[in-house]
């Protein structure tokens, strides 16, 4: 399929590149996503001859954004390049090098309305003065898939997922007492997952000053009493067999626990279902919202995105902006995000495109499919839940990874772990407020 894309999209760009404006897209999304994204490419390139895409891929989502800069550095960038959310804080910092999607639509006099974004989107990409820096591209949040043949034959109510961490323990361990599975659940992204997104869904800080929203001279806070509680259960649910680590960074090792029916419960970006539809053949998958801690006060909260947006850089032909904007809108119509959330399970990121969803009806023939939407929409963001914006923050989630195995290893306590995460990203967060202050 992959390959079909691509010969498509070079034959749309060799017939279109004489007469129109080339575009370069770095991306970071292989394998399916990549495809599917090649595809969106290849059908705006089809619909006019003015200007052309061309996408790239570039590796992962660190890789693409290292690249970027090094291409800037260079004067080789890109016209667009996807940096996933915690790059914002880095790209907000960019001086000169970065031209503000809000700048862009309204020099080329494209119709750009950022109320039309959904507000747990949109609000992730503005400036205090809540400009838009970037456009929306593809916004996830994480939610849980559950095997549903597995917990039929432990005797769970298929249809019920694990509402709470507690029910999740109590489940994973009748599901390992009955042999329907050698383990409970498992899970990508500890990071994003297990301590930004635990954080929000109970209204825990992340850090001071909103997260880092509110400006310069902010400190991590994640060693509070939830998430250090969270990370000692972890490491004894590992020790139990309730939960397998699935790696670091994305967590790779997860997926092929989950559909090999090794774990029963899967926890990992919305996006994930395109797929999870593709590879769990074998059994009937259930879809829930992240656990929770019935006892801490305001759980649940909301939950917080991941994903990515795609950032214009400066230097290029002022001419060629005009197709950036103009491709911008056409990404961003309701069409196509419609079509793209439904088929990737990242968040429609305007309110147009889940409306036509459910004229659609998209989400009543896909039970489960509005899951990340209910979640992420449950209550009104507060400064703990409307994401974080730390310098840095990409070699912050390597501490965070490398603080995590030592916990697992048995070398540091949940307490010790989270300190050190903390002491070690706040000398990060200060080394990028002397460059960029």
């Amino acid at each position: 399929m992959k390959k079909a894309l691509l010969a498509a999209l070079l034959l749309s760009t060799s017939m279109t590149q004489a007469n129109s404006a080339e575009i370069q897209w770095w991306h970071a999304m292989g394998g399916e996503l990549g495809a599917k994204l090649e595809a969106i490419v290849v059908d705006y390139n089809e619909s006019q001859d003015e200007h052309t895409v061309v996408p790239t891929y570039k590796g992962t989502y660190p890789e693409t954004m290292t690249a970027a800069i090094a291409a800037f550095r260079a004067n080789e960038q890109p016209h667009i390049v996807q940096v996933f959310e915690v790059g914002t804080g880095t790209m907000m910092a960019a001086e000169g090098a970065v031209y503000p999607v809000y700048e862009v639509m309204a020099d080329a006099g494209e119709d750009f309305d950022p109320a039309n974004f959904l507000p747990s989107v949109v609000g992730y990409y503005t400036d205090t003065d809540g400009n838009m820096l970037s456009m929306p591209f593809n916004s996830s949040t994480p939610i849980v898939y559950y095997n549903k043949d597995v917990f039929a034959e432990a005797g769970l109510d298929p249809e019920q997922p694990p509402r709470t961490w507690e029910e999740l323990e109590q489940f994973s361990q009748q599901i390992i007492d009955s042999g329907a599975a050698t383990c409970g659940f498992t899970s990508g992204w500890i990071s994003w997952i297990h301590l930004e997104n635990l954080s929000a869904w109970h209204n825990q800080p992340i850090g001071t000053l909103e997260n880092g929203f509110g400006g310069l001279g902010t400190e991590l806070t994640v060693n509070g009493d939830v998430q250090t509680r969270h990370w000692e259960n972890l490491a004894r649910w590992q020790q139990e067999g309730i939960f397998q680590y699935g790696g670091p960074v994305g967590g790779d090792d997860a997926p092929p626990k989950f559909y090999a029916q090794e774990c029963a419960i899967y926890m990992n970006s919305s996006a994930s279902r395109a797929g999870v539809v593709e590879n769990a053949t074998d059994f009937e998958v259930g879809y829930g919202m992240l656990p929770y801690y019935e006892d801490v006060e305001g759980a649940p909260q909301n939950s917080i995105i991941g994903g990515a947006t795609l950032w214009v850089l400066q230097g290029k032909a002022e001419e060629d902006y005009a197709g950036v904007a103009d491709f911008f809108s056409y990404l961003s119509s309701q069409e196509v995000q419609a079509k793209w959330h439904q088929e990737t399970g990242y968040l429609p990121i305007t309110q147009a495109a889940y409306d036509l969803g459910q004229e659609q009806g998209f989400y009543a023939e896909n039970p489960g499919s509005d899951v990340s939407i209910e979640q992420i929409t449950l209550n009104e963001p507060t400064e703990n839940s409307k994401g974080l914006r730390f310098g840095n923050y990409v070699q912050i989630r390597t501490i965070i990874d490398e603080e995590f195995q030592a916990l697992l290893a048995g070398s540091k306590t949940a307490e010790e772990a989270l300190d050190a995460v903390v002491e070690r990203g706040n000398e990060l967060i200060r080394e990028f407020e002397e460059i960029n202050g």
